[in-house]
């Protein structure tokens, strides 16, 4: 995959639809970056993405 506006928008549009939903296995904060990082490094994260929050 390359990025490409067009397919963002797309996906935007099939996520706000509820055609697809994206899988979150875990958010952390912003000052947890490192945290996450390492959470998703030792594979923690099978079932879904980590997330960061920037608010």
């Amino acid at each position: 995959m390359k990025a490409d506006g067009d397919q963002l928008r797309e996906r935007i549009r099939l996520i706000d639809a509820g055609e697809i939903r994206p899988v979150v296995d875990r958010v952390f904060s912003f000052d947890q970056t490192r945290e996450a990082l390492e959470y998703a490094e030792k594979g923690h994260a099978k079932g879904g993405k980590v997330l960061i929050a920037m608010t």
